[in-house]
Order: C-alpha cells, then structure tokens, then sequence
C-alpha cells in the first residue's frame, strides 16, 4: 500500500466530490484485450489534466471476490470491478485512492472494487494463459530493485516516499550510488528514472478458499520473480508491485484448498504469471 493513504469503505469506493487536483475525466474504450474463461478486461482511453493516458477496468459483476494488495479496495472480499490506471509520470498527489475512485466513478463502476495506480504504459499489458486462467500484466522496471535489500535513505526523496516511489519520480539509492557527504545536492545532475511498478490482475474459473486467494498472491509472485530473472533482469521487482486475484465466490465447500505452485490451479496461475511478465520484461532488458 502506498503509505499514508486513507482505506475506503468496505462497502465500495467513497462519494467523490469534485477535486481541486485535476479536471474532468474523459474515457474511451479501446478494445477488449483478448482473453480465455474468467474476467474480461477492457482498455480504457481517457484524458485528464493534459495528459492521454490509460487504464484497464474489469467488470466482474455479482458473485467475485478478489484478495488484492490493491491502495484502493485492497484485502479479501467481494469486488464488482478491478481499475488499472495510467498516471502521468512524477505523479503529485497524495491521495492516490481518491483518484482512482474519480476515475471509477467516471467509469460509470459502482459498488466495491480494487484500484491499482502505476506510471507505466497501460496501453503496453501483456497476458498469459493457462488452463482457464488468466493473468494480465502491466511492467514497468525503472526503479527495479530486490526486496530484501540495505535500509538506506536520501533527503530529497524522503518526501516521495510518503505517497508513491516510482510515481513521485523516486529512484533507489544504495551506499554505491549516493552522493558523498562533500557534494552539494544543488549542484547534483538527476536523472528522471522511467517508471516503475509491475500490476499483476489474474483471473479464475474457480473459487479458492481464503488460504488459497492468499497462496495464490505468493504464487503469483514467486512466477513474477522467476520471470524477471529469466529475462535476464537482476532484481525480484520494485518497491510498489501490486498483485489482485479475482475468483467466483466460493459455495458451500469452501472453494480450492490449495493455489502453491505444485497444485493444479497453482500451476496455472504460475505459467499465465509467468508467461505474462517475462513479455513485459523482455523490453525492460533491452532498454537497461
């Protein structure tokens, strides 16, 4: 979750009154991404503030929940929509929930969903699938890094860091690459660093019980992992990856007990996670 942002209702998004931060949102569809059994996606083209940019809406409709680490509707329970949104790089606000449900809203989406936020190119997703399930990506890798990594810290970005890293224009610093004590920041040459945050939307034909949605969050991210490192890329992702798994809800049995990477809906996550990432990444290692 991006810190310091308010959680919204758990009965959906909150009422949005007007915002002083930007102007009226305008959306188009673009088309349908192709998809197999599950939740289909559509790509949204809107305008907003001066800038032409994109986003991904699933209408889940009745009968879905989704387990999500989403900033807007995150957790585990019924969802009618999942949003994907394009925002401009250097992204200035700090309610980013808030703007996603402005552009739910003008989406004409109602009811509780999950919102995801990235600077990479929506219109750019790829999607891999698997036995039924589907997995539909957004990569960008400007600020890629490993999780476990040095507690380090520069002044000028710990501003940043209270909203969204990559989308605040943040850049990791290790001890190698800080400036020395001696030199003036004034005088530092920055470099924009290109965006950074890898949104994972899977899909599935099933229901999973609430220790499977979560497993199914690991598995997704252990092939999310994989991925990155078969495309030759040194890290496990970047600070603000977000990952939402979609699936009817579950009926009197409680739903599929086991989504790890060795269980048959496992492994489907798995292959579409992989297969979806390792395309969006493969352009990441040639601009590195």
């Amino acid at each position: 979750m991006i810190g310091g942002a308010r959680r919204p209702r758990e009965d959906g998004p909150e009422p949005v009154p007007p915002s002083h931060q930007g102007c009226a949102i305008d959306s188009v569809r673009v088309h349908l991404p192709a998809q197999c059994a599950g939740p289909r996606a559509e790509l949204r083209d809107r305008h907003e503030d001066g800038h032409h940019l994109h986003h991904l809406v699933w209408r889940l409709g009745p009968g879905v929940r989704v387990c999500s680490s989403a900033v807007l509707g995150g957790g585990i329970g019924p969802r009618a929509w999942i949003l994907n949104a394009q925002v401009p790089g250097g992204y200035p606000r700090l309610d980013p929930d808030r703007h996603l449900a402005e552009i739910a809203a003008a989406e004409g989406l109602t009811g509780p969903g999950a919102g995801l936020m990235t600077a990479a190119e929506v219109a750019a997703y790829t999607t891999g699938h698997d036995g039924g399930v589907t997995a539909t990506v957004t990569t960008g890798l400007g600020v890629r890094g490993w999780a476990a990594a040095p507690e380090t810290a520069a002044p000028e970005f710990a501003a940043s860091r209270t909203a969204a890293p990559e989308l605040a224009a943040d850049k990791t610093v290790t001890p190698e690459t800080a400036a020395p004590e001696t030199e003036d920041p004034a005088t530092r040459i920055r470099t924009p660093p290109r965006p950074g945050t890898v949104n994972i939307v899977v899909g599935l034909p099933v229901a999973l019980s609430d220790a499977a949605l979560v497993n199914a969050v690991a598995t997704a991210t252990e092939a999310k992992v994989q991925a990155l490192l078969d495309a030759g890329l040194d890290c496990s992702g970047t600070p603000t990856d977000a990952v939402c798994i979609a699936a009817p809800e579950p009926g009197p049995d409680g739903g599929e007990p086991f989504a790890g990477p060795r269980s048959p809906w496992g492994a489907r996550i798995a292959r579409a996670v992989h297969t979806a990432v390792l395309a969006g990444a493969r352009p990441a290692r040639d601009l590195s």
